[in-house]
């Protein structure tokens, strides 16, 4: 495997350094996926951008938390199931809740069951849902503009998974007790 670096801010490239304070100060220390993509300065701005836009989609915060650990678990990124599910806690999501989004056990919720079953259809589609599968989402709840938001979160996720695939990132030691394995016991789907 190619050995890639999880920068500092002294080590980072130029373009970066500003970057990695700022990730700093956001958050008290500097998250170890922030410090690998600092290798690459536009990489690291495009999932800093995309991470304040998903802020903004139309998703409730566990709405949003429960997409992003779907698409963690999907893709299976070890790294970012532990740190979205210290973050589903620091939003207030139910421990229930994120527990069934680590194992793929029902959620307490038809509207959630239906977000995680849409969101896997995306998934495997490739973007490519089905008008039937739309309309369960919509049916279930979510606006026309979900879909749409569901795709942010799903390119911010992507941005994320892949390059925490490819550095092989450290889990951050403020998430180590959320660790996660894709050889974690699952629930029955």
């Amino acid at each position: 495997m190619t050995d890639f670096t999880i920068h500092t801010i002294d080590s980072a490239p130029e373009a970066s350094k500003e970057m990695l304070e700022g990730s700093k100060k956001a958050f008290g220390f500097v998250p170890n996926l922030h410090a690998g993509l600092a290798e690459a300065p536009a990489a690291l701005k495009a999932y800093k951008q995309l991470s304040e836009t998903v802020g903004e989609t139309g998703f409730t915060p566990e709405e949003r938390n429960v997409a992003w650990l779907e698409i963690n678990r999907y893709h299976e990124c070890h790294y970012c199931m532990a740190a979205h599910t210290g973050i589903a806690k620091s939003e207030g999501v139910s421990d229930d809740v994120i527990e069934a989004a680590r194992t793929g056990a029902p959620y307490p919720s038809d509207k959630l069951n239906a977000l995680r079953a849409f969101t896997k259809t995306v998934l495997d589609t490739r973007g490519w849902a089905d008008d039937q599968a739309v309309d369960a989402f919509l049916g279930a709840g979510f606006e026309k503009r979900h879909v749409f938001d569901l795709i942010a979160i799903l390119a911010h996720k992507t941005i994320s998974n892949y390059a925490n695939h490819l550095l092989d990132t450290p889990v951050d030691s403020v998430f180590e007790r959320f660790a996660w394995s894709k050889d974690a016991p699952k629930a029955a789907e």
